[in-house]
């Protein structure tokens, strides 16, 4: 905001501080070029002053002149929302029709009137999960850009601002379908961006990009590799206006976000993804320090120590040193007390960094493994957080698959009663991937399983491995269906029922179906492996 409009903005509270009781309005529509989003938040910055330097009368003031503003911007936006003239769905009729109208009008005044609080607007959110659709997408999509089209002076930054802050509600709304949620959000960032130019706006138009570029990273629809090259370009078009010396937080938030980002990439060359991704971290590091920012701090050092466990270039043992050293950095903060989710998510990852670590004593590996898994358990219940619950069930179970200390027999059936007890959550309806996984664990759990009789213990396997086919076909995961091939070669090979002849010949056929995707050209490696 350049100096000239907030003085012309003081000036104008100095008029209406001292006119007579009821000329507020009519000053505010002899100064209509002053009445906006700028004016609003220059009233609540001087109310915020004066009520901590003791002058509550003043404040009183300044509030009143907001509740004037606040009443001319809800009248303005009830005439803006006869959404008859302004969407255009014929495929919505009657009760249906009236019904979403009525709902998109409803949370979008809540929203205004509530400036964004949550409170007011998820619980009609929640009654309504049924019509947080495509229909409602289309509805404020056609009524944003008709409604701003027509808008002038503070009417067009009030709606854009109105939708900007839906959207981000609809963005951070836990319940309903994802999917949808998302799509809702994206609509209402493109339509604020149809007036939201770099010039004219620029610290809402890079907010809107940061917006956009959220969505996009986390999006569902659509090919996942073109999401996340699209929230690339978003955060740094966003980033031409959230400068480090201007927007610091900004700045360090969105280098946080592109480090995510280039975490998952898809496109590109992983490792060096992985290599901008670290840079990305580190340099949010200049503003999230522990001091000033902690639990900012620590949901950066959590993100560098998952990097670093999947790092490609540099030592991998030293890769994994400098992810459990990271991962330990972020619980000086997230404690069981404060934080109680994040220390059972970081205790979670700690569990998995510990199995896969190569330097230190192997079987106290497991055992620290272990430990912080049941460490999760604490918060991680069925009932409260089910796919955590659920997804650290299945890495205790691989834990005591692997396990060095205890008998052998009864740390295989822990992990058999472990991924047991996953499948309470992941079906093959909820969770087909996760379902599938833990199919594939099953399978070798009880290939390997020292109780029970070993001839039924390898049906079961193999039966586990026929499931997992369900999910992991040729066409849609190609290398795990190669791996589960091969894993099906060998317990074949192994198979005590059914004549041996037969079983040879199902490993055989098992791997010449690994060899469709281990090629000499794309797989050398594991190529050579399978052709033995």
């Amino acid at each position: 905001m350049n100096q000239q409009r907030q003085q012309a903005y003081l000036n104008l509270i100095h008029s209406l501080l001292n006119c007579p009781n009821g000329e507020e309005a009519e000053i505010l529509g002899a100064n209509q070029e002053l009445v906006d989003t700028g004016l609003f938040q220059t009233l609540q910055a001087l109310r915020a002053m004066f009520l901590q330097q003791g002058d509550r009368n003043t404040a009183d003031r300044l509030q009143s002149l907001l509740n004037v503003l606040m009443k001319s911007f809800a009248s303005y936006l009830k005439k803006a929302l006869k959404l008859d003239t302004k969407v255009d769905l014929p495929s919505l009729k009657g009760e249906e029709r009236k019904s979403y109208f009525q709902f998109f009008s409803e949370v979008i005044q809540a929203t205004a009137g509530g400036m964004g609080n949550p409170q007011l607007v998820y619980p009609l959110l929640a009654n309504n999960i049924d019509k947080l659709d495509e229909v409602l997408e289309e509805i404020l999509r056609q009524w944003g850009i008709n409604t701003l089209r027509e808008a002038r002076g503070y009417q067009t930054e009030y709606l854009a601002g109105v939708i900007v802050i839906f959207s981000t509600l609809i963005a951070q709304f836990p319940l309903g379908n994802k999917a949808n949620n998302v799509e809702i959000t994206i609509a209402g960032c493109e339509v604020a961006l149809s007036v939201y130019t770099q010039q004219a706006f620029p610290r809402d138009w890079a907010v809107a990009q940061s917006n956009l570029a959220n969505a996009y990273s986390i999006r569902i629809r659509g090919e996942r590799a073109d999401n996340l090259e699209r929230a690339i370009i978003y955060y740094q078009e966003a980033l031409k206006v959230l400068t480090f010396g201007a927007f610091p937080q900004d700045w360090a938030n969105a280098q946080n976000n592109l480090g995510n980002v280039y975490t998952n990439r898809i496109r590109g060359e992983r490792a060096q993804n992985l290599e901008l991704a670290i840079a990305y971290y580190q340099e949010a590091l200049k503003v999230y320090t522990f001091e000033i920012f902690p639990k900012q701090w620590a949901m950066v050092q959590d993100n560098l120590a998952s990097t670093y466990s999947q790092r490609i270039r540099g030592d991998k043992s030293e890769n994994l040193e400098l992810a459990i050293a990271y991962y330990q950095k972020a619980l000086r903060v997230y404690t069981f007390d404060a934080f109680p989710y994040e220390w059972a998510q970081t205790q979670h990852n700690l569990a998995i960094a510990y199995t896969n670590r190569i330097k230190g004593d192997k079987a106290q590996n497991i055992e620290d493994a272990i430990t912080c898994s049941h460490q999760a358990l604490r918060v991680y219940a069925i009932k409260a957080f089910p796919h955590e619950w659920a997804r650290t069930q299945s890495s205790l179970g691989s834990a005591y698959r692997n396990r060095i200390k205890g008998e052998k027999a009864q740390n295989l059936e822990l992990a058999i009663a472990c991924f047991q007890e996953s499948l309470k959550v992941r079906t093959i309806n909820s969770s087909p991937v996760d379902w599938a996984k833990t199919q594939i664990h099953l399978a070798n759990a009880y290939c390997d399983r020292i109780k029970g009789e070993k001839a039924q213990n390898l049906e079961q396997g193999i039966a586990y491995y026929q499931e997992a086919l369900r999910i992991y076909t040729f066409n849609a995961f190609p290398q795990d269906w190669a791996e589960l091939q091969n894993n099906l070669a060998t317990a074949y090979i192994e198979r005590i029922k059914g004549e041996k002849a037969e079983n040879l010949e199902q490993a055989i056929t098992c791997c010449q179906e690994t060899l469709k995707v281990y090629t000499f050209d794309a797989f050398p490696y594991e190529w050579a492996k399978h052709t033995k």
